[in-house]
């Protein structure tokens, strides 16, 4: 019996699903699909889980829109049908696919809100995403909004919306902005103790439907657990209450 086979799958919270689309939260830690540890990943639970709920035989089909990084959790979605496969990447490509993410940060940005536009360059050899110059051979532009919605003890909650999705994106920029993600071992360990879990979560993920052209939205919360514990997610609940 290989790794995958063997291994207890997590239970994956379903936030919404019809026959074209599956949302759901990914918990922390889960790779978004198949990686080099052979870990369970979010593609394969999900269709082992829709082939048991929906009694399918053979081999499902269950499409990749977008992807989280392993230590983020929070709203995800998927197509299930290859036609959503395809409407939906054509929105992550006009950006009429919406991502919002809430993160805790060291420090306090000196405006309560702005927007941030960096070259990013991707080392696939490290696995790393840099800042550099515009002009850079293989650089990406990256563009996100944020708001400061509170602070507490030093940190802060920052709600953030990206207008692009590049690779380790707001861990990158918001680091080279002077405020590193907590927990973050890749980008911050110089202010990040070894072993901590990266405050970063995916809460809104937003869309037409691929088939009605209804305005979906899927909103996922943090867990009740440090550092997000260390403010009222109040302020959180309303920002999204805008696009429910």
């Amino acid at each position: 019996m290989s790794r995958r086979e063997s291994a207890v799958y997590p239970v994956v919270p379903i936030l919404f699903e019809d026959n074209h689309v599956l949302g759901v939260a990914k918990p922390v830690n889960v790779p978004s699909q198949e990686d080099a540890t052979g870990d369970p990943d979010m593609l394969t639970i999900l269709k082992q889980d829709i082939k048991e709920r929906f009694n399918k035989p053979g081999n499902v089909f269950l499409g990749l829109v977008h992807r989280l990084d392993r230590p983020v959790g929070g709203a995800m979605v998927f197509a299930k049908t290859s036609k959503a496969a395809s409407r939906l990447s054509e929105a992550v490509r006009s950006r009429s696919f919406r991502k919002q993410y809430v993160a805790v940060v060291h420090g306090i940005p000196s405006k309560p809100s702005g927007r941030l536009v960096d070259m990013l360059y991707k080392d696939a050899k490290t696995n790393t995403v840099h800042v550099t110059s515009e002009g850079t051979d293989g650089a990406k532009e990256a563009i996100l909004d944020y708001t400061v919605l509170q602070t507490s003890e030093g940190f802060s909650l920052v709600l953030i919306e990206l207008h692009t999705g590049r690779p380790h994106q707001i861990r990158v920029q918001l680091n080279h902005a002077g405020h590193p993600l907590f927990g973050d071992q890749k980008y911050g360990s110089k202010v990040n103790k070894a072993g901590q879990q990266i405050a970063l979560w995916s809460v809104l993920v937003g869309f037409p439907h691929p088939v009605t052209k209804e305005d979906i939205s899927i909103h996922s919360m943090p867990p009740p657990v440090y550092p997000w514990t260390s403010f009222s997610l109040d302020k959180l609940e309303l920002a999204l209450q805008a696009y429910r």
